[in-house]
């Protein structure tokens, strides 16, 4: 039997820089997977895209890498951020957009390995990045999912 996939996801609001990568290297997390959107924009801080993984790679050594097709749709973000809608419509058009993109043809599993998905909210519970975890697990199995 093969080892487990430790998967791991942050969320980089209500931290400090500090806290951010600190917890990164406490995890030994050995890249940075960006599941956002937008990652350019001036209320991303210091986890800006090319501010981001020159902090990763100085600091702990982390690699980075943008996978567009892990983030919402315009519209689905929209629709819930921006227009008040609800979780479960959000989830539900969401795992229905992973699943038509096939996400789990796009991710390899040694990708994954010791990998962490990164998005800005800062608990998992109404997050993207929980849902894109538990996809994989669900479609790849061996994985285990650690929320820092």
């Amino acid at each position: 039997m093969n080892k487990p996939i430790n998967l791991y996801t942050i969320g980089f609001t209500q931290k400090t820089a500090q806290q951010f990568f600190d917890t990164l290297v406490s995890a030994r997390v050995t890249r940075v997977i960006d599941t956002r959107l937008n990652n350019i924009s001036q209320l991303s801080g210091f986890t800006k895209r090319n501010d981001l993984e020159y902090f990763l790679e100085k600091i702990g050594g982390i690699k980075y890498i943008h996978i567009l097709d892990l983030a919402p749709t315009k519209d689905i973000l929209d629709a819930y951020k921006k227009k008040n809608g609800d979780w479960e419509t959000y989830e539900r058009e969401f795992l229905q957009l992973m699943s038509q993109r096939e996400i789990e043809n796009k991710v390899s599993q040694e990708l994954l390995v010791d990998s962490c998905l990164l998005c800005s909210e800062a608990k998992p519970d109404h997050c993207h990045r929980r849902l894109v975890a538990e996809y994989l697990c669900e479609k790849l199995g061996n994985i285990n999912i650690c929320h820092l």
